[in-house]
């Protein structure tokens, strides 16, 4: 009786073991860590851009339009509760934009967070693709095609 105690005692610890050894936070990391904190770092009409490049880096991405525009990104995801079953959940996700003037120097800053993008509202018109279309030749041949195809069945 004593040896089928022993044995569950065991089994009850090796069990608690393996649940807990689950329960460690895994994050996966994308971009600048602690935006945030390195946005606060920065001063408008201060700071100039070899001050940006030593606290937070070279940019992610410049702007299109304007070279003059940096974009630094941040996300963390982390495992979900157990109600989410384990899946990827966005923790953090934090976009800096820096504006500089043409001397280099930091005039304008804006940090948005999760909770301000969720704000954002976006356009819903779609952008045509003219590439894509098909020739004439191609739309031909797939018309023959489906005919040659849509009789056999």
């Amino acid at each position: 009786m004593f040896f089928g105690h022993n044995y569950l005692n065991k089994f009850f610890l090796i069990c608690l073991f393996f649940l807990i050894s689950n329960c460690q936070l895994n994050t996966k990391n994308h971009g600048i860590l602690f935006l945030e904190n390195r946005y606060e770092m920065l001063v408008i009409n201060k700071t100039n851009s070899n001050d940006v490049i030593r606290i937070i880096g070279n940019p992610h991405t410049k702007s299109v339009k304007n070279e003059n525009t940096w974009i630094y990104i941040e996300r963390v995801l982390t495992k979900g509760k157990y109600h989410q079953l384990g899946k990827n959940v966005v923790k953090e996700n934090n976009v800096l934009v820096l504006k500089f003037d043409r001397f280099g120097v930091l005039i304008e800053k804006k940090f948005f967070d999760k909770e301000k993008m969720a704000n954002i509202k976006f356009t819903k018109k779609v952008t045509e693709n003219n590439l894509s279309q098909k020739s004439f030749v191609e739309e031909f041949l797939q018309s023959i095609k489906q005919k040659m195809y849509g009789k056999t069945q």
